[in-house]
């Protein structure tokens, strides 16, 4: 860390704080040799996964990707997508795993949506599993009408 008034490496931290949304640090800073005072902030770096997709593409862990598609199928549902997209990043980021696959991302918003709302599970199923034909449909009705 370096003054930016005079460019001096000797400097103490005067006070130190977290800020509002806890995922970053204030520190009010004070130059040893031109007395200069100034702010800096310190955000911790997130683990961020990489999600392979089907394809075998792989791309950075995206929550907003994962709430659109909890949006669609939570839609006039009483379901909080983002309180599951939270709660599936905050998994997938304690796991520790470099990479993780599309499809258990999805299983494992289907596993939530089916503890909430039955609606909103299927509208995500339909899409996840990519039903082909009514008949698939009505096969993961009736298994979850079974399952309760």
């Amino acid at each position: 860390m370096k003054c930016p008034s005079c460019g001096c490496e000797d400097i103490k931290v005067v006070d130190s704080r977290p800020v509002e949304e806890n995922n970053s640090i204030r520190r009010r800073r004070e130059c040893l040799r031109c007395h200069g005072r100034f702010t800096t902030y310190e955000v911790i770096d997130a683990f961020q996964p990489v999600v392979v997709k089907k394809d075998g593409s792989k791309e950075l862990f995206d929550k907003n990707k994962l709430l659109a598609g909890l949006l669609k199928a939570c839609q006039k549902r009483p379901v909080n997508a983002e309180a599951v997209a939270n709660e599936i990043e905050i998994e997938i980021q304690n796991s520790l795993r470099r990479e993780v696959s599309s499809s258990e991302i999805g299983d494992m918003a289907m596993e939530k949506l089916r503890m909430l709302d039955a609606v909103a599970y299927v509208r995500f199923a339909s899409v996840h599993r990519e039903f082909k034909d009514v008949e698939t449909f009505m096969k993961e009705l009736q298994t979850l009408k079974n399952g309760k």
